[in-house]
């Protein structure tokens, strides 16, 4: 399977940002791409007074992905999108996968909300406008195993041990918006972390640059392999970096380094 991840610098233009998602899918496509992949919020980072309403899985942001994916001929994830939620006061972020015909293939509402104070630097609590999604969630990519999260899930190894256990993951993705202040110090080594725990690749897609009102996100999607090792890395612009995942690797590692099947607990 060959997987692009692609790097997106996300505004307050909601028609502008779908534009430069379908160029970059584009991109992915030219590429050989099977599966692309978008990162959070990839139609809107902006002031909330600005934000498009929440949308049904069957609403323009799904329309637009579905349409893409259909007419490139390849799986399409489409970062994630302001859901309508559970309550009028709570949406949820949620992550949409496409097949090559256009159909939805996987939902998944991103499990863990981004509560951070750190005073005289960043105040963000995203629990006062996103509900928890309820459960994790995989689906089959083309034979392939595919293990669903977003963003600050990366920090939560017992999701994505239940993604590789109970859904037998072998390709674990994180669509993301990783702040600049922790990306630099945290995001490479959880990435990689979360591969060589689990024994998957690791497709992750992040925004970078800046996003109104002050925040900056730290960009460096990356593929990383089941070993840790980065197969492929976007320098720090928008773009699409992609990389072939070879299966039998996997499994090579996994019956060298048996460590999921030796876990006791």
């Amino acid at each position: 399977m060959r997987v692009a991840v692609c790097q997106l610098n996300a505004r307050d233009d909601r028609q502008a940002n779908l534009a430069a998602a379908g160029a970059l899918l584009d991109r992915a496509a030219a590429a050989g791409a099977d599966l692309a992949i978008l990162p959070e919020y990839v139609d809107y980072l902006g002031p909330g007074s600005g934000q498009p309403k929440p949308e049904p899985l069957d609403g323009e942001f799904a329309d637009f992905f579905a349409a893409a994916a259909r007419r490139l001929g390849m799986w399409v994830h489409a970062g994630s999108f302001h859901e309508v939620g559970p309550d009028p006061q709570h949406t949820y972020n949620t992550s949409l996968v496409f097949d090559r015909a256009g159909e939805l293939a996987a939902t998944y509402r991103k499990i863990h909300l981004y509560d951070v104070e750190i005073p005289g630097r960043v105040s963000y609590l995203e629990s006062r406008a996103v509900a928890p999604g309820p459960e994790p969630v995989t689906l089959t990519v083309d034979g392939v195993r595919v293990g669903l999260s977003i963003c600050y899930d990366l920090r939560f190894p017992e999701l994505y041990r239940q993604l590789a256990v109970a859904g037998g993951a072998q390709l674990l993705v994180v669509p993301a918006a990783f702040m600049l202040h922790t990306g630099r110090d945290h995001w490479e080594v959880l990435l990689r972390a979360r591969a060589i725990e689990n024994q998957c690749f690791v497709a992750a897609a992040a925004q970078i640059g800046d996003h109104d009102p002050g925040r900056t996100c730290f960009g460096r999607s990356m593929v990383i392999d089941p070993w840790g090792t980065v197969l492929a890395q976007a320098p720090d612009t928008v773009g699409v970096v992609c990389a072939d995942l070879d299966l039998d690797r996997l499994h090579t590692i996994r019956t060298e380094l048996p460590s999921l099947a030796n876990r006791r607990l």
